[in-house]
């Protein structure tokens, strides 16, 4: 059983677009959300402190913190848990696993890496991604019925598409921020 449990259903991904404003996004998800840190745009030292930062901010408000990356960076930075392909995750361990997926592949990958949930995307378009090919409802329920792993829909995702989908469990960078 992964360290968070019950997964979370609110998932707030950090990025350079949305780093303005991630400490008034943070401080305004419902207790129990997680805020998985990017930030690849930042050198390794400045990564940190960031993420320090974060962390801080997240776990005061009731929120888990998931570092992108392999589980030992996150377990070596204090991380709940490892955001990453299945590829990079990293072996089993106390720490919460999420696996990036966008096809049934990926997500026969994430399940082969013992990963405890997915981030399975794009589900609607993105402004980072205008021109990506979608999943869409039908595709991304399609997709999601072939894991027993949770699923956690990424891709242009607001409370509105959430509800739209009728999915619980959502992540979103500029919908939440």
């Amino acid at each position: 059983m992964p360290a968070i449990h019950p997964l979370p259903m609110l998932w707030l991904l950090t990025d350079v677009r949305n780093d303005a404003r991630l400490e008034q996004a943070i401080m305004r998800l419902p207790t129990r959300s997680a805020v998985v840190f990017r930030h690849y745009h930042l050198d390794a030292a400045a990564r940190r402190q960031r993420f320090d930062a974060l962390a801080a901010l997240a776990r005061k408000n009731g929120h888990a913190i998931v570092l992108s990356g392999g589980a030992e960076t996150a377990a070596a930075w204090g991380a709940d848990g490892a955001y990453a392909p299945p590829d990079r995750l990293g072996p089993p361990s106390e720490l919460l696993r999420i696996a990036t997926a966008h096809d049934a592949d990926e997500i026969a990958q994430a399940e082969a890496a013992k990963a405890d949930a997915i981030i399975l995307s794009p589900v609607f378009p993105t402004r980072s991604h205008a021109d990506a090919k979608t999943l869409g409802v039908a595709g991304f329920h399609a997709l999601a019925k072939t894991t027993r792993l949770p699923v956690i829909a990424l891709g242009g995702m607001t409370a509105e598409r959430a509800r739209q989908l009728d999915w619980a469990l959502w992540a979103a960078i500029d919908g939440l921020s």
